[in-house]
């Protein structure tokens, strides 16, 4: 990094001068040519190189291209050809003047690297003193000297030993969890959250970094409050108040000793002003913690040292008062248990409120074993951090566990069970030369890791502030290089609220929560990455498993549920909440992370056990295929017509299914390509506007027929791909004599049929009501042919919704002779009748449909105008064969009539329409089967047939099925 630091000095004192040389090298490498055309005045005649005008403007800056490199000219024109800048400097690699700068470690998404911001982070730590040291201080802390001795006469050897390794196993499988996601790529500031956030998204990183925030928050309180009661018990004289003394019976004793502890305001007084004091240095910034931290690390080794020296020493210097030295006889008597119940202090008493086992004592003791992310904290400062912080994380891990075993026995064989209970100071009492030496190392230690705490925690705070997911922490924001004044402040106001709580031992399962929720966190990222595998995740710390991730997970919820339930459901509910609350009131933001990387390969598991095959009836959902402007004209900031968009919700039972909104751009690709980039995001965001489920497309295409037709041949995967093509009713085409739409409207048609998709044709789109307005009446079903039971399932969907589920089902049915009738209708009932549907079924025979046409109504007066249409078109094309000496032809196809025919369709939708009007004109929705355009007719008959159809019918479905069944009998 001495390198990057330089590149970045030199690069700010330079200034203009630097520029100014930067502009003349680039132009000196320029080939002589293009200097003289586009920069330099040049009195002689330019030479022309042949670039195309198009790609070189005249007299543009931008026709330069910028690569700047100081290979000279050679090297530019080699690489001109590919348009793009030199790699070297494109990655950061070297500057314009041969200086390399190499970027922060840290800067945020989207963020410019400014190059004060990389002077303010000049200052690079190794693994040493960037990993280890801050990770060894933290562990190493208040528990060790004053508790860990307690807890050895409490649990006795063996199930000490067993309780290291129970909370040693977590924290080492967590270290080697962070090593691999600290591996995978660059790692910015925030640490743990940073992580977590990255690999299981916003809402969980910044609910689980909130928990992680508070619990260095209140560790902060706990390494205050072992200062002081450390500095009490030293010099008992300093207390404000009188201490409070306690006569407790130990192991059965007949006499009862008086053990005397610091008085409770004492320490919360005491602990203020070490807070306050504290912050303070906090205040002064980074860099001066950075040089104070590494001395408090020397008292911590000495006292250590000082420590194993008086427990060889012990025989000798304490004969008679209960320290043994190393005694076998002490090991044996030591080995077994002896739970008692204590007051709050942690003093044996038989009428005490606390009763310890060795979940209690797990609350108690994990604490000691926190801080391995220490170093991950300080990724911002780090030289190296894919190699800092493995190595670093997990040498502490390992040296302190390695020390906690070999306390254990020491401890154990040291004294008697009454004076490791007793002697809250042990560690002390038997350090050589003088308890003094031990006493200074633990205040010293304790304040030290204060002080990390309460540097971490707002650090950490600021980070996700700055993320800007949640705006309600917007206060504690920092610019990039600043100090986090208003979280250190907020972080001091918690820390002493808890230091008012004066308890070390109540504190204590609070910080063990909130430690274990991140470390699960970090293990949980591990096993989602690492069982994803995918082609991103590359770490270079190599010894790592999903099978270890997720037994660490396990082992960090098995622990919080050992301490404490209550506890335990108190932050999870916590957590929850934080995490429900980012969901709602946080901006969106895409990290990238496993979560999106699950539903991707959960997505394509199950798009593969779909397979390509027909899906069964009851499986079968609908995936409409929404056209969104195939006719007419919308607002521009309209990109689909509204009620396009509420019909598409009610295909779908309780919004179950997808929707594919297309829109088709006619014209180029290659003209049109960032217009239609530009309609997809616009269409996204109004569908989720409409609260639609579905996505959308945009397809450029020279017609709007050959668009539809590489739509409806490829859009979709497997059996995802859209079965409903929906699209409004071409209503306009004969007032605006839109002379291309029938052709376009019986291609669409023609393509869903040859492909296999069912049609649904929307006729009245703008009177179809939306989800707030209530219908009444009958949804009525000219069911005419078999269409797989389509037609059936959508007046059921309908049902479903507010807006309709007032309405009853109709089912119109046509029998040809009278006498089928009866037989028919009994059928019918009894279909839906298995089909779970309720509806009332009537029957038309022929006779009554033929009464019904000779009447004379607004229906036989369209059915004229469009025979007149008809013959006039057909003359038209007789008289055009006639002078062209070829067949009939229509829309550029060769077309056959038969007059006949014409006449016979046009009558049989004049039937049909008379019939609707009739029986279904207060109908909320009517629905009627959709014939096909018929071979060899020109477009603009199916036009007249269709128009004649649907004339004065308010509201209309047209439904053509496909060849599968939608809907089944059996269960």
């Amino acid at each position: 990094m001495t390198s990057h630091q330089g590149g970045v000095r030199a690069a700010a004192n330079t200034g203009q001068s630097l520029r100014m040389i930067t502009i003349e090298l680039f132009l000196r490498c320029l080939p002589s040519n293009l200097a003289s055309r586009h920069l330099l005045p040049h009195p002689t005649t330019s030479i022309n190189v042949g670039i195309p005008p198009d790609i070189v403007p005249e007299g543009s800056d931008e026709t330069v291209p910028h690569h700047g490199s100081v290979n000279g000219s050679r090297a530019d024109s080699k690489l001109e050809l590919f348009g793009f800048d030199s790699l070297v400097n494109i990655l950061g690699l070297k500057s314009m003047a041969g200086d390399q700068i190499q970027a922060p470690s840290s800067p945020r998404d989207g963020d410019d690297v400014s190059l004060e911001r990389a002077r303010a982070n000049n200052l690079k730590l190794g693994t040493m003193m960037g990993v280890f040291v801050p990770c060894l201080q933290n562990i190493l802390g208040i528990i060790y000297y004053i508790r860990f001795t307690w807890i050895v006469g409490m649990a006795g050897i063996g199930q000490s030993l067993l309780l290291v390794a129970f909370c040693g196993s977590c924290t080492l499988l967590t270290t080697i969890s962070l090593s691999a996601i600290a591996t995978n790529g660059a790692m910015k500031g925030g640490g743990p959250y940073y992580l977590i956030g990255r690999s299981l998204g916003p809402e969980v990183g910044v609910s689980i970094g909130l928990c992680f925030f508070l619990g260095n928050a209140v560790a902060g309180a706990l390494y205050v409050l072992g200062a002081v009661e450390t500095f009490l018990n030293a010099l008992p004289q300093a207390g404000i108040f009188r201490d409070s003394q306690t006569f407790v019976k130990v192991n059965g004793t007949d006499v009862a000793q008086p053990v005397t502890s610091p008085s409770l305001h004492d320490l919360q007084i005491y602990g203020i002003v070490v807070t306050i004091i504290l912050c303070f240095i906090v205040f002064g910034g980074v860099k001066m913690i950075n040089r104070v931290a590494p001395a408090f690390l020397i008292p911590v080794l000495f006292s250590l040292f000082c420590i194993f020296v008086g427990i060889f020493l012990a025989r000798k210097n304490h004969p008679e008062d209960g320290i043994t030295g190393l005694s076998l006889k002490s090991f044996r008597d030591n080995w077994g248990s002896d739970y008692q119940t204590t007051n709050n202090a942690g003093i044996p008493d038989p009428n005490g409120k606390i009763q310890w086992d060795f979940n209690a004592l797990v609350g108690l003791f994990f604490p000691a074993v926190t801080g391995i992310m220490a170093g991950s904290n300080r990724s911002a400062s780090l030289k190296d951090t894919q190699r800092s912080i493995p190595i670093g994380t997990l040498g502490a891990t390992l040296t302190t566990t390695v020390l906690y075993f070999v306390s254990v026995l020491f401890f154990g064989a040291l004294a008697t069970r009454d004076k490791l209970l007793t002697d809250r100071l042990l560690t002390a009492t038997v350090a050589w030369p003088v308890p003094a030496i031990t006493y200074i190392g633990i205040i010293l230690s304790t304040l030290g890791a204060a002080l990390q705490s309460l540097t971490g925690a707002p650090r950490l705070l600021a980070a996700i502030a700055n993320d800007d997911i949640l705006p309600v922490l917007n206060y504690f924001k920092v610019a990039d290089g600043g100090e986090p004044h208003a979280a250190t402040l907020f972080t001091a106001f918690l820390c002493i609220a808890c230091v008012i709580i004066g308890n070390l031992d109540l504190i204590t399962p609070t910080i063990t929560m909130f430690y274990l929720l991140c470390y699960g966190g970090v293990n949980l990222s591990c096993f989602l990455l690492d069982l994803l595998d995918a082609p991103s995740w590359r770490p270079r710390w190599k010894f790592h498993h999903w099978s270890l991730s997720l037994l660490g997970a396990l082992l960090c919820i098995v622990i919080m549920f050992l301490i404490s339930w209550a506890f335990t459901v108190v932050s999870l509910a916590l957590a929850t909440l934080i995490y429900y609350y980012v969901s709602i009131k946080g901006k969106a933001g895409d990290w990238g992370d496993g979560f999106k990387s699950a539903y991707f390969q959960l997505a394509l598991r199950s798009l593969r056990s779909l397979g390509a095959n027909q899906v069964h009836p009851k499986n079968w959902y609908p995936i409409p295929l929404i056209f969104c402007r195939p006719w007419g004209k919308l607002p521009e900031n309209v990109p689909c017509h509204p009620k396009l968009a509420d019909f598409a919700n009610f295909m779908k039972k309780k919004g179950r299914g997808m929707s594919i909104f297309v829109s088709i751009i006619d014209g180029d690709y290659h003209e049109c390509a960032e217009d239609a980039k530009a309609s997809c995001r616009a269409l996204s965001t109004y569908i989720e506007y409409k609260r639609c489920e579905g996505v959308a497309e945009i397809v450029v295409a020279p017609s709007m027929s050959d668009g539809f037709r590489g739509i409806v041949q490829t859009m979709g995967l497997g059996n995802l791909k859209p079965n409903i093509v929906v699209m409004r009713y071409p209503e306009i085409w004969r007032r605006e004599n839109l002379t291309e739409i029938p052709a376009t409207f019986v291609g669409i048609i023609n393509d869903c049929i040859v492909a296999n998709k069912a049609v649904v044709i929307v006729k009245g789109l703008d009177e179809w009501p939306n989800e707030y307005q209530r219908q009444y009446g009958t949804i009525d079903l000219y069911w005419i042919v078999r269409d797989g039971g389509l037609m059936l399932l959508l007046s059921q969907l309908l049902l479903t919704k507010a807006s309709f589920e007032s309405c009853k089902i109709q089912v119109f049915c046509i029998a040809e002779e009278d006498s089928d009738a009866e037989e028919l209708k009994a059928d019918v009932k009894k279909f839906l009748y298995d089909l779970r549907m309720q509806a009332e079924v009537i029957v038309l025979s022929m006779k009554s449909w033929d009464a019904q046409s000779e009447q004379k109504d607004e229906s036989v007066e369209a059915f004229a105008g469009a025979q007149e249409r008809i013959a006039s078109y057909m003359r038209e094309m007789k008289d055009k064969a006639g002078r062209e000496g070829t067949g009939l032809m229509a829309d550029g196809k060769r077309v056959v009539v038969n007059e006949q025919q014409v006449e016979k369709f046009l009558y049989t939708t004049l039937k049909l329409n008379s019939t609707v009007l009739k029986y279904s004109r207060m109908a909320a929705v009517v629905l009627v089967s959709l014939p096909p355009p018929p071979l060899n007719h020109p477009a603009y008959f199916y036009m007249e047939y269709m128009d004649l159809l649907v004339e004065n019918v308010p509201r209309l479905l047209m439904v053509r099925g496909y060849r599968r069944d939608v809907v089944t009998l059996f269960t």
